[in-house]
């Protein structure tokens, strides 16, 4: 499956992520900053079922992108990857684990959801400084882990 991830030939939608811009124009962030994500709505179906994503493209085809516009390209770009069965490193989860739970949850992609709740609460050092701002995230995402690590702080 992984083989088939980002196949412009086999694809049959196509998503359009804008990425983030300080630009005024809209058109501009448009054709400077989206990048497009080719993917198979079998493998979305079967591989992120009951997931938003995979009920995104039902509407759409390869002809007319699924427009995106509240994630970050690379974000997007991983969340497909595991998928389609791919493996994010190490460096990766570091830099994006709480980008990546925003993702999952938004899109429905649960095992993605709960590997970067793992990620992120390994790496999250709670201070007096960030413990409401976790626990309001954790509430939000329903990450009941990084809830549990914040509430032993307190």
């Amino acid at each position: 499956m992984l083989r088939s991830f980002m196949d412009e030939d086999t694809a049959d939608v196509v998503f359009e992520v804008e990425g983030q811009t300080d630009s005024t124009s809209t058109e501009d962030a448009l054709s400077e900053h989206s990048m497009k994500f080719y993917a198979h709505k079998v493998v979305l179906q079967f591989c992120a079922e009951g997931s938003t994503l995979a009920s995104l493209c039902a509407e759409y085809d390869k002809l007319t992108p699924v427009p995106i516009s509240d994630i970050d390209p690379q974000v997007f770009r991983q969340m497909l990857y595991y998928v389609y069965g791919g493996t994010i490193s190490a460096a990766e989860w570091k830099v994006h684990s709480k980008d990546l739970i925003d993702a999952a949850d938004r899109y429905g992609v649960v095992n993605l959801k709960i590997e970067a709740e793992a990620w992120y609460v390994k790496h999250l050092k709670i201070t007096v400084e960030n413990v409401i701002d976790s626990l309001a995230f954790a509430d939000e995402k329903n990450c009941f882990l990084l809830k549990e690590v914040a509430t032993d702080f307190i």
